[in-house]
């Protein structure tokens, strides 16, 4: 990384600054300290490639999202994509795990905590089995 700045650097004047190779040494110099999180860091990935597959089909999707023509119609599918994502993310059965969702926090309307909500988090060990995608042996 530090051999690609320093080439960038050397070569940024031998090429007209709005050029789209111009363009594209400015913005790499702009974005050096972002560019090189993942040196840092091994937990950051290099490219944004399963950030990009997880949003796929609600990007293919949202054409026949016609009925989502509201505030708050965009901020409840906004919540229903990212608890759907995260379950994906966490190895879960999506329908299932709503299903799950749906059946057991009603069974809280009467609570004054919201400590029962741990027990539903898409990481939680108690979760059902039918949420699972795969059973992993511990």
């Amino acid at each position: 990384m530090e051999a690609f700045f320093a080439w960038i650097n050397e070569n940024r004047d031998k090429v007209p600054p709005k050029s789209e190779t111009g363009k594209g040494f400015t913005y790499c110099l702009n974005q050096e300290k972002y560019l090189k999180v993942f040196l840092k860091d091994g937990m950051v990935p290099a490219d944004n490639n399963a950030a990009e597959q997880a949003i796929r089909g609600f990007c293919i999707g949202k054409a026949n999202w016609h009925m989502i023509d509201t505030i708050n119609g965009a901020k409840a599918s906004a919540v229903i994509y990212s608890i759907a994502e995260t379950a994906k993310a966490n190895n879960l059965k999506p329908y299932n795990y709503f299903e799950y969702l749906l059946t057991e926090i009603p069974k809280h309307q009467e609570d004054t905590s919201l400590d029962f909500m741990k027990e539903l988090l898409p990481w939680s060990e108690s979760l059902p089995k039918e949420c699972l995608k795969t059973v992993v042996n511990k």
